[in-house]
C-alpha cells in the first residue's frame, strides 16, 4: 500500500486496485502457510509465485486456461499482446490513465510480483532494509513522472512501512548473541532508534524539502538554444513568482479579425485547494484531417471560419497552444494526441519547441440577444465543472450574489462580475499576494483576494470561476497565452503577432447551451473584456472563442510588472509558469532530488554513528561497562581493526595492546569491567563510570592517531561499525586457562 498510493497520481484507481490487493493478500497468505508448516524458506517463494500465476490466469486468461485457472500454451502466448496493449494505453493515455485489460494485467502482476520479492527479501534473505529501498524506489517513479506537492498521507504511510522494516532489521541484529532481559532492553533501544530516524525523515520530507534553495534562472539565448520556457498548469504558484527576462515564445498570424487567445490546458476539477488539469480519452492527431468535430451550436448562431498559423520558438511544453475551438491542426512533427473533452492537444514524449502548424477553427459568433437568451450548462457536461467544496467562505457566495443582483440573464451576471473585477476597486500585482500571504488559487486565497482586491491572473480567474459556480454556472479555468504584440510585419496578407513569455495567462470560461464554452477576461489591466454586440445594429458581434481583442496586442495592455533578471546567463534551469512566473522543470527537480539524496547518503551514516557514540559514552559515564566496551569495539572497527563476535574480550584487548599500541592500563580497566559485567552480572558501577568513559576516549584517540588519514576519513564518513550485528555485549565464553 505504501508503494501503491503515489501510483494513483498516474493510474486511476479502480477494479485493478481491488484485484491487485486480492492477489497480493492470497500470495502472502500462501507464503505464511508454508512457513507455518516449517517447510524450506525457498518453498514459500515458489508457492507464492505459483499462487500468483494461477490467480492472474483466473482473472485475465480464463478463456484459454485449463479449468479456468491452470495456464496453458495459449495463455502464455496471450501475455505479449497484453503487454503491447498496456504499452499503447500508456502511450496514448493522459494521466491519470483509466486502465483497460492490458494495463490492468501489467499492474496487478507488478504489484503481486513486488509482494513476492519483498516477502523473499524480508523473511527469506533477512534483509528488511533492502526491501525498504525497494519501496522507496517504487514510490518515487510516479512522483518523478508527474511532479506535485508533497502528499503528506502517502509520505507518512511510506515512513511507517520503512520504520517497520528498519525496526525488524535492528531487532534481528540486536538479538544475535543476546538473550533474556538484554534482548528486551536492546529491542526497545532499537525501536527508539528506528522511530527517531523515521521522525527525522518525515520532518525533512514534509517540511525541509520544499524550502530548499531554488536555482537561478536561465533562459534561451538569441540563437535559439538554451532552456526556454514551458507551460505550467499548476495554479498553486506559492513563492515561485520571479518572472524571467522576457523571451519570444511564439509568432502568430491569423485570418481572423483579431488575434486569438491560444489555449493549452483546461482545469475543471477543484477540491477547494487546487485546480487540477483536465484529462480524458485521447485520439491521435492525424497528419491531414480534423482532430475534433466542430462545436455543436444552434442553427441560428452565425459561424466564422478562421485559420491561425503558429510558429513556436523557445516554448518547450507537452501542451500545444491552439485557438478555440480548433478542429483541424496540421503540420505537426511527432506524435500528438487530442482530447475531445476539452479540445486540447498534448504529447507524451514530444515538445512544442520549433513546431510550426496551422489550426483551423469554426468560431460561433452569437449576437448579444442570442447569448442573453441561452441558459448555462448542458447535459453533455460532467459534474466537475459545477462542484464546490461544502466549507465555502461566506464572502465568496455573498459577493457573487451582491455583484450580480440586478442581472436579467446568466450572461448579464457574468458581464457584471467581469466589469466589477476590472473596475478601479481592483489592482493588478504580482507581488502583493506574496506579501499578504494569500498567493494561490484555493478558497482561502480567493476569499482574501476579494478582501485585498489585488493580485494577478490566477487570482482573478479562480475567483471568477468559483463565484460563477456559486451562481450554479458551469465554469473552468484555461491556461494559455494572450494574443501577443503586433510586430508590424505582414505574412501572406495577415498581420504577425509576437507572443512573449510574460504573456502566459489564465482566464475563466463558462458553458452556454447551444454556443459552447465562452471565455471571459476579469484580470484588471490585461486583455479586453468579453462583450457581444446587438444583432439589430448590423454591426455583428465579437467572436466567442476569445474575449474581444481590439487593443489587446498593445504592449501596455499585456506586459506584466514582475521584476526582470539582470543577467540571463546566470545558471540554473527553470521554466515559466502562469504570467511568466518561474517554476523548476522536472529535470531540475530530479537533479535537486539526486543532490539531496547524495548529501543524505553522505551525512546520515556519520550522524547515526555520532548519535550512537554519544549514547554509549553517556551510559559508560553512568557506570555501564558494556556500553563503554561497545564503543571501544565500534571505534576499532571504524578504523579497520576487526572485532569478530566470537572473540572474547581478553583476546581482543590483547590485540589492541600488542598490535595497535593501545595503552594497557586503559584497556585492562575496560576489559576487567566488562568481564565482571558478563560473568558476575555486575551490570553497572556508577562510581567507576567516569573512569570508564575517560579510558574509552583515550584508547580511541590513541587508535586514531596511529591510523592513516584515509582510515580516519573513512571512519568518519562510512563507519563500518553500523553493520556489526553485536557491539556492546561480548560473547560469554571463558578464556582457556593454562
Amino acid at each position: 500500500m505504501a508503494a501503491l498510493l503515489p501510483v494513483f497520481s498516474v493510474i486511476a484507481p479502480g477494479a485493478w486496485t481491488v484485484g491487485a490487493l486480492a492477489v497480493t493478500a492470497a500470495v502472502l497468505l500462501s507464503g505464511l502457510a508454508v512457513r507455518v508448516l516449517r517447510l524450506n524458506a525457498l518453498v514459500a517463494t515458489v508457492v507464492e509465485l505459483g499462487v500468483g500465476v494461477i490467480l492472474l490466469t483466473a482473472i485475465f486468461g480464463r478463456s484459454t486456461a485449463l479449468l479456468g485457472v491452470i495456464p496453458g500454451p495459449a495463455t502464455f502466448a496471450s501475455v505479449p499482446s497484453l503487454f503491447a496493449a498496456a504499452s499503447e494505453e500508456i502511450r496514448l493515455g493522459v494521466a491519470p490513465v483509466v486502465p483497460a485489460a492490458g494495463l490492468a494485467f501489467v499492474l496487478v502482476a507488478a504489484v503481486a510480483g513486488l509482494a513476492v520479492v519483498l516477502d523473499h527479501v524480508v523473511l527469506t534473505a533477512r534483509m528488511p532494509l533492502l526491501a525498504g529501498v525497494g519501496l522507496v524506489a517504487v514510490s518515487l517513479i510516479p512522483t518523478i513522472a508527474i511532479p506535485a506537492a508533497v502528499d503528506v498521507p502517502a509520505v507518512l504511510l511510506l515512513a511507517a512501512a520503512v520504520l517497520f522494516l528498519l525496526r525488524m532489521d535492528v531487532r534481528s541484529r540486536t538479538r544475535a548473541g543476546t538473550s533474556g532481559r538484554r534482548v528486551t532492553a536492546r529491542a526497545r533501544g532499537a525501536s527508539a532508534t528506528a522511530i527517531g530516524i523515521a521522525a527525522v525523515a518525515v520532518i525533512v520530507t514534509v517540511a525541509a524539502v520544499p524550502l530548499l534553495p531554488q536555482p537561478a534562472l536561465r533562459f534561451a539565448s538569441g540563437t535559439g538554444t538554451g532552456a526556454g520556457t514551458t507551460i505550467n498548469p499548476n495554479l498553486e504558484l506559492g513563492n515561485d513568482l520571479r518572472q524571467p527576462r522576457e523571451v519570444d515564445v511564439l509568432t502568430v498570424t491569423t485570418t481572423a479579425a483579431t488575434a486569438p487567445y491560444l489555449r493549452a490546458v483546461t482545469l475543471s476539477r477543484f477540491d477547494g485547494a487546487v485546480w487540477e488539469p483536465d484529462s480524458g480519452d485521447a485520439v491521435a492527431v492525424p497528419a491531414d484531417g480534423p482532430v475534433f468535430d466542430p462545436v455543436p451550436v444552434d442553427g441560428d448562431i452565425a459561424l466564422a471560419d478562421a485559420t491561425t498559423t503558429v510558429t513556436v520558438g523557445d516554448l518547450d511544453s507537452p501542451w500545444l497552444p491552439v485557438p478555440y475551438p480548433a478542429s483541424t491542426v496540421s503540420g505537426l512533427e511527432g506524435e500528438w494526441l487530442g482530447i475531445p473533452e476539452n479540445r486540447t492537444i498534448v504529447s507524451r514524449s514530444g515538445s512544442s519547441r520549433d513546431q510550426e502548424y496551422a489550426a483551423q477553427a469554426i468560431v460561433p459568433r452569437p449576437t448579444l440577444e442570442q447569448i442573453r437568451t441561452r441558459p448555462v450548462g448542458g447535459d453533455e457536461l460532467g459534474g466537475a465543472v459545477r462542484d464546490l467544496p461544502a466549507d465555502m467562505p461566506a464572502i465568496i457566495g455573498d459577493t457573487a450574489r451582491s455583484v450580480t443582483a440586478g442581472a436579467q440573464s446568466p450572461y448579464d451576471a457574468l458581464v457584471a462580475l467581469q466589469s466589477w473585477f476590472r473596475s478601479s476597486q481592483f489592482r493588478y500585482s504580482l507581488e502583493a499576494p506574496v506579501e499578504a500571504g494569500f498567493d494561490g488559487a484555493g478558497l482561502d486565497a480567493v476569499a482574501q483576494f476579494l478582501q485585498e482586491r489585488t493580485g494577478y491572473c490566477v487570482h482573478y480567474a479562480s475567483a471568477f470561476a468559483v463565484m460563477a459556480r456559486t451562481l450554479d454556472m458551469p465554469a473552468r479555468i484555461v491556461v494559455g497565452y494572450l494574443p501577443g504584440t503586433r510586430s508590424g510585419s505582414i505574412e501572406q496578407g495577415n498581420t504577425e503577432f509576437v507572443v512573449t513569455s510574460s504573456q502566459l495567462h489564465a482566464w475563466p470560461e463558462v458553458y452556454f447551451r447551444g454556443i459552447g464554452w465562452v471565455p471571459f477576461e476579469p484580470t484588471n489591466s490585461l486583455g479586453v473584456p468579453t462583450n457581444f454586440v446587438s444583432g439589430t445594429t448590423g454591426g455583428g458581434s465579437d467572436p466567442a472563442d476569445t474575449p474581444d481583442q481590439q487593443d489587446a496586442a498593445a504592449p501596455e495592455a499585456t506586459r506584466t510588472t514582475a521584476p526582470q533578471l539582470d543577467d540571463p546567463g546566470d545558471a540554473g534551469t527553470v521554466t515559466a509558469g502562469q504570467d511568466g512566473t518561474a517554476t523548476m522543470s522536472p529535470v531540475t527537480v530530479l537533479l535537486w532530488a539526486v543532490v539531496v539524496l547524495a548529501l543524505g547518503a553522505a551525512v546520515l551514516p556519520s550522524a547515526v554513528r555520532a548519535g550512537q557514540r554519544r549514547s554509549r559514552m553517556r551510559r559508560a559515564r553512568a557506570g555501564d561497562a558494556t556500553a563503554g566496551w561497545g564503543e571501544l569495539r565500534a571505534s576499532a572497527v571504524d578504523l579497520g581493526i576487526p572485532s569478530p563476535d566470537v572473540e572474547s574480550p581478553r583476546a581482543f584487548a590483547a590485540r589492541l595492546i600488542e598490535e595497535h599500541g593501545a595503552d594497557d592500563t586503559d584497556v585492562d580497566l575496560l576489559r576487567d569491567a566488562v568481564e565482571r559485567a558478563v560473568y558476575a552480572e555486575e551490570t553497572t558501577d556508577p562510581a567507576a563510570g567516569p573512569a570508564f568513559a575517560d579510558a574509552v576516549a583515550r584508547v580511541r584517540a590513541r587508535l586514531r592517531a596511529r591510523a592513516t588519514p584515509a582510515r580516519r576519513v573513512a571512519a568518519a564518513v562510512l563507519p563500518r561499525s553500523l553493520t556489526m550485528r553485536s557491539v556492546s555485549t561480548p560473547v560469554a565464553t571463558p578464556e582457556p586457562v593454562g
